[in-house]
């Protein structure tokens, strides 16, 4: 099987909820494994709220998802006119062998994103940012 999802939302925390849905709805219609639907949505919803925490200081801002779901791998892009944020160089990873007590908070969202996913770019076109993330379908 091989489909296409183009969704443009909000960058607010509001549209989770039609992210979810829309992720859910083609897990279940491409036979993606339950893993793999929970890491899309987790991935979305962590990159939908940096986006909205983080990528703007005013207004109502505009995300766009793209998901391609091809037999052996889905493609999701997301892009968004926030500030330049590239995750792979600008997020720092966490010293995850520390203990809870000695860690800053935050910065676990996007080691789970790279943790969960088998590959990621980055670029900034047009004033734009573009994540562009892949996941076997196998996993």
């Amino acid at each position: 099987m091989s489909e296409q999802l183009a969704l443009k939302v909000t960058a607010s925390l509001d549209d989770l909820v039609v992210i979810a849905a829309a992720v859910n709805a083609m897990g279940q219609r491409e036979k993606w494994s339950s893993g793999l639907v929970f890491n899309v949505n987790l991935v979305l919803e962590e990159l939908v709220i940096n986006v909205h925490h983080h990528g703007h200081d005013d207004g109502v801002h505009e995300i766009e998802i793209k998901l391609d779901s091809e037999p052996e791998r889905l493609k999701i892009e997301v892009i968004d006119d926030g500030r330049p944020f590239d995750p792979l160089r600008d997020a720092a990873l966490p010293d995850i062998n520390r203990s809870l007590e000695d860690r800053a908070v935050g910065g676990l969202g996007l080691y789970l994103v790279r943790s969960v996913m088998d590959e990621m770019q980055y670029m900034r076109e047009q004033g734009k940012n573009r994540v562009i993330l892949v996941a076997r379908r196998d996993r």
